[in-house]
């Protein structure tokens, strides 16, 4: 008899040990899941870094030159002659200056999952800039549109047909900023994803 109770022991010990590793595996792949998303959020960030930068710079290099009647006169496009244009290319440039500036952060989450403070402090960030990039994409998208077709109820003319390389490096600049704005979302939503998880448990 007491070496039946032995065995029933040794196997309920071996049962017991069986379960530990089980737990420490669902703690791992939790883990590893974080790091991924981590690093799918670094990627975002350095692809809106590359979007934003190249929607700025093409939209703050669009000016053409084209001759009104004669070659002595001639008539300038810029886009710093409309304050929409401006605006969007101040909202780029701070896009890619915040997302270059938020990449240490981003590096931190990625190796320290574990730590809130960081995640929610670039969620809050990352909505205000998603706001500022999408306000300056819509204004600047309007503007092109009325480039591209005009208003005959107010008499603005398109202009496309005589500043055809103008506007089509407006166009490339909203593209691109839309782009970035994209990358944003996906940004925010990745980040709502893992404090989600984290809120969960």
């Amino acid at each position: 008899m007491p070496k039946s109770n032995a065995s029933i022991d040794i196997e309920s010990s071996d049962e017991s040990k069986g379960k530990t590793p089980l737990i420490g595996d669902g703690k791992e792949k939790t883990s590893g899941l974080k790091k991924v998303m981590g690093i799918c959020d670094f990627v975002l960030r350095l692809a809106a870094i590359i979007a934003a930068l190249v929607a700025a710079a093409t939209m703050g290099t669009s000016d053409e030159t084209v001759p009104f009647f004669t070659q002595f006169f001639q008539v300038q496009a810029s886009y710093d002659d409309l304050p929409t244009f401006r605006f969007f290319v101040i909202a780029m440039a701070v896009l890619a200056g915040y997302l270059v500036l938020s990449l240490p952060f981003s590096v931190s989450t990625m190796l320290r999952p574990n730590i809130l403070i960081l995640r929610i402090l670039l969620f809050f960030l990352d909505i205000v800039v998603l706001s500022l990039s999408t306000a300056s994409a819509s204004a600047a998208a309007a503007i092109v549109y009325l480039a591209h077709s005009g208003n005959p109820n107010t008499n603005w003319q398109a202009i496309c047909q005589q500043f055809g390389n103008f506007c089509q490096k407006v166009s490339g600049a909203v593209v691109a900023s839309f782009v970035a704005v994209v990358f944003l979302m996906l940004m925010v939503l990745l980040s709502g994803f893992i404090l989600l998880k984290n809120a969960k448990k």
